[in-house]
């Protein structure tokens, strides 16, 4: 009831909207992928330098359904 007061509004409204930041945030840490910088500087440089495909990729691509 105090934390309440402090923020100047009632329990109820207090407790739902804590109750809604701390969703958002489990949804933020299951949606989020975070990369060390290392990591971050490899993925940057496969997207502006990408290996040739391989068999397997290129079989998979051939096997998609034609538009």
């Amino acid at each position: 009831m105090r934390a309440a007061a402090i923020e100047h509004t009632n329990l109820t409204t207090f407790i739902l909207n804590t109750a809604i930041e701390a969703a958002q945030s489990a949804i933020d840490r299951a949606e989020r992928i975070s990369l060390s910088e290392t990591d971050t500087l490899k993925v940057l440089a496969l997207l502006g330098n990408p290996p040739s495909p391989n068999e397997k990729l290129l079989a998979a691509a051939k096997a998609l359904p034609k538009e």
